[in-house]
């Protein structure tokens, strides 16, 4: 029978995951999990939900179901009697509308901890409408402070809102809830919704002084230094010497007017700074730059591709990208002394019996 157990590694090994596919946040939370030991069975329809990703997609057993039928209903039920945990991402009430609700299944399983990804939530207005993450982070004031001095707000890729407040609180919200399973010996349904969890990364500002106003936003890319600049080459860097000691060091191993410690912290000030500092960031290329700023508190860092991350020296002497099924992909993070994850290519089961249906899988409850 073929099966995901081989070399299966981490602190949640033996812990059971029910994946419903989805796409975007739901995913990444079972590759989370997949990569730190976890069993994780992906529930989906025949030809897959039009998103493959053999990275987000890692780790899994995948089987194909009809789950609108009742024999495909009748299947995830077994499987989510033996399951500790499910995720789930569709619209509120599909899976109540399906049979495979949370009042169904943890009848059934007590311990069930019910996964339920969202991007509005499950209970509000906007609970039902459909959306995505521009639309998530829109609202949770995170996408205003994004952005040029002028123009329009720009969409930070689907970083903040899928994956920032959504995926990573969906894990840590499933963790929680199995760490207080431990001493009630009940699961429960966790409702993960992204404009929850944006709204959460967004409390440094809200309980700030840092303004978001995107004129003078010190983290935002209005202040010369914190910033891009572009290089001789075209290329860019990023230089972020927020302290006056960090400042000074750039300021002279670039040698750059003194001047620019003068009323630094004034934003009527930072037009004329980062003009300036433009123009000697032109004068070189990038590779000139890491040269002479990498690795010194002048907070830097190369501004580098996708492609290009996994050859920095530093990325290759930590680990950080290895090659899992043929392909290069980051690594399980963060890392674990004792019991590290492993990222594994997924499995398709192709119809299989599942080993969770064996004498050996745990009766629910």
């Amino acid at each position: 029978m073929a099966t995901n157990d081989e070399a299966r590694q981490g602190p949640l090994v033996g812990l059971r995951v029910l994946e419903f596919a989805g796409i975007g946040p739901g995913p990444h939370c079972a590759m989370l999990l997949a990569d730190m030991g976890a069993e994780v069975l992906r529930i989906e329809r025949e030809g897959g939900n039009g998103w493959p990703n053999p990275v987000a997609d890692r780790g899994r057993s995948v089987l194909a179901l009809d789950i609108r039928s009742e024999a495909g209903r009748q299947r995830c039920l077994e499987l989510a009697d033996r399951a500790d945990v499910l995720i789930e991402g569709f619209r509120p009430g599909v899976m109540e509308r399906l049979g495979l609700g949370p009042e169904v299944l943890c009848a059934r399983n007590p311990r069930l901890v019910y996964g339920r990804m969202t991007g509005w939530g499950q209970t509000g207005p906007l609970a039902r409408a459909a959306g995505h993450d521009i639309n998530y982070i829109a609202l949770t004031g995170a996408l205003a402070a994004i952005g040029g001095r002028e123009g329009t707000a720009i969409p930070p890729l689907n970083l903040v809102g899928d994956f920032g407040g959504g995926s990573m609180f969906l894990a840590f919200g499933l963790l929680a809830a199995l760490w207080e399973r431990e001493r009630s010996g009940l699961g429960q349904v966790v409702d993960a919704a992204i404009v929850d969890g944006v709204s959460s990364l967004m409390s440094f500002f809200a309980g700030g002084s840092l303004s978001l106003e995107r004129q003078h936003s010190l983290l935002g890319g209005a202040a010369p230094y914190y910033r891009c600049y572009t290089c001789a080459d075209g290329r860019e860097i990023a230089v972020g010497p927020l302290e006056p000691q960090f400042y000074r060091e750039l300021l002279e191993r670039i040698e750059a007017p003194e001047s620019l410690l003068q009323g630094r912290e004034e934003p009527a000030n930072w037009e004329v700074h980062g003009h300036c500092l433009a123009e000697l960031f032109a004068t070189r290329t990038r590779e000139e730059w890491c040269a002479l700023l990498e690795g010194s508190d002048a907070c830097f860092a190369p501004v580098l591709s996708l492609s290009e991350a996994p050859e920095h020296p530093h990325m290759r002497a930590r680990g950080v990208y290895r090659e899992v099924g043929g392909t290069l992909q980051a690594a399980p993070a963060p890392c674990l002394s004792r019991t590290p994850g492993k990222a594994r290519p997924s499995v398709r089961l192709d119809g299989e019996a599942w080993g969770w249906e064996e004498a050996t899988a745990r009766p629910p409850g």
